[in-house]
């Protein structure tokens, strides 16, 4: 017997809980507010409705810690706006605005460096309900890295063994602009629709002369050299617990923790160096090897780096990049990048590797990607493709026909994501072991 539970129309199509932990149910637009809902205010158009500030503050004091949520909006280049709320004041902020379809590990997301000057849009339907920790931060500086963040509800509870704090609690300590109650679903589809693009988020009820200014004023992912901004300013040397097998030299263009946790554990002493480090310096450090880390911006923007990595690569030193470096190794080789429409974000892209068909399920970031096809790199007949994205077959990994060098264009260390790629650590790994 099959039992099905109708409700009249007035009635939510879903229960939420409050901060009590009571349900609290929520009116159809169609009810006894018709016609709230248009395609500029927040809220579903199936009938969920965000609840708004009335007379009694009482809840949502407990709720944000002030008086209620505030009308606020995304803008976006193309005019589009999108409306919701924040709890917390926040000047207009600017910045490339892009989805990423990561369900979990959303402290790694907002503090991976790759992506800084972006406004992140998450798909997820609820965000911040495991809280958040000293540990699972991505940056060197322990600090985000987003221009801020857009979500459809932003949990104000957290209930984990490892939360030290809310992330609500988090990013208001660290300023970083959260906007919630947005159709996120929507804005996604017209992310992946007209292209990733400048945004701005702000306070209001509507855009204004001053934020279209900002925006105005904001610049263009294209041609932007992000690396020098999100690298170390000086060297710094990481060393294993055990005893040091291999030393690799990390340029740090925007390096992820997760890599030098991994490297570590694999008995690595990791000396990193900041992006705009000459050749010359890292053969006198005597490295094992040369790791080219992820960071944000756009590849051939990053000059500096790219005779530097050749000439390295020439002395016959192992090499490894992932990501951006693996975008500035294949420019060092004569290859070219473009700029993706809405680019590669979340923990679930599937990537084939084209020595044995293995399908891997890989991390990705990025927004930029090497051109070529599954038999040729223009420009770079030095380089053999290894892997193909097979969502739109974009280049996802390249080798040197002769050099021991190689690169991904995903994240093999994950954080977060899945860790199907990890052995590409132990193949840089084993590489050193024979040279």
């Amino acid at each position: 017997m099959v039992v099905r539970w109708y409700f009249p129309r007035t009635v939510t199509r879903s229960l939420r809980f409050g901060d009590s932990g009571w349900l609290r149910p929520t009116v159809d637009s169609r009810g006894p507010n018709p016609g709230a809902h248009t395609s500029h205010q927040p809220g579903f158009a199936t009938g969920y409705q965000p609840r708004r500030p009335g007379p009694d503050h009482r809840f949502n004091e407990l709720r944000t810690g002030s008086l209620g949520p505030q009308p606020a909006y995304v803008l976006l280049e193309d005019g589009n706006w999108f409306a919701g709320t924040a709890s917390h004041e926040f000047a207009p902020t600017p910045g490339e605005v892009v989805f990423t379809t990561n369900l979990s590990g959303y402290q790694e997301v907002f503090t991976d460096p790759s992506y800084l000057g972006q406004i992140v849009v998450m798909t997820a339907p609820m965000i911040g309900n495991y809280g958040v920790n000293d540990h699972d931060i991505e940056s060197a500086s322990k600090k985000p890295q987003v221009s801020g963040i857009v979500v459809r509800e932003l949990s104000k509870t957290h209930s984990s063994w490892r939360a030290q704090r809310g992330l609500d609690e988090w990013l208001n300590e660290e300023g970083i602009p959260a906007l919630e109650e947005i159709d996120t679903r929507k804005l996604a589809r017209h992310i992946r629709s007209a292209g990733a693009m400048k945004g701005v988020v702000a306070l209001g009820s509507q855009p204004d002369d001053q934020v279209r200014d900002v925006l105005q004023r904001s610049p263009s992912m294209r041609g932007l050299d992000l690396a020098s901004k999100a690298t170390v300013t000086s060297e710094k040397v990481v060393k294993s617990k055990s005893p040091v097998k291999h030393r690799i030299v990390a340029y740090d263009f925007g390096m992820k923790q997760n890599i030098l946790r991994l490297l570590t554990a694999a008995n690595c002493e990791v000396t990193v160096v900041p992006a705009q480090t000459t050749a010359s310096r890292v053969k006198e450090l005597e490295p094992d090897g040369v790791f080219l880390s992820n960071g944000p911006g756009d590849p051939s923007a990053v000059e500096y780096a790219i005779p530097e990595i050749r000439t390295l690569a020439d002395s016959g030193l192992p090499m490894f990049g992932i990501c951006l470096g693996h975008q500035l190794l294949a420019l060092a080789f004569g290859a070219e990048t473009r700029k993706l429409s809405y680019g590669h974000r979340g923990g679930n892209h599937p990537v084939r590797d084209l020595s044995d068909g293995k399908v891997l399920i890989t991390s990705q970031n990025h927004g930029f990607a090497v051109e070529g096809t599954q038999k040729v790199v223009p420009g770079a007949n030095s380089l053999e493709v290894t892997h193909l994205n097979l969502n739109d077959h974009t280049v996802e990994g390249v080798r040197h026909r002769e050099l021991p060098v190689f690169a991904v264009q995903y994240h093999p260390e994950a954080a977060p994501g899945p860790h199907d790629a990890r052995d590409h650590f132990e193949e840089f790994l084993q590489t050193l072991d024979t040279q």
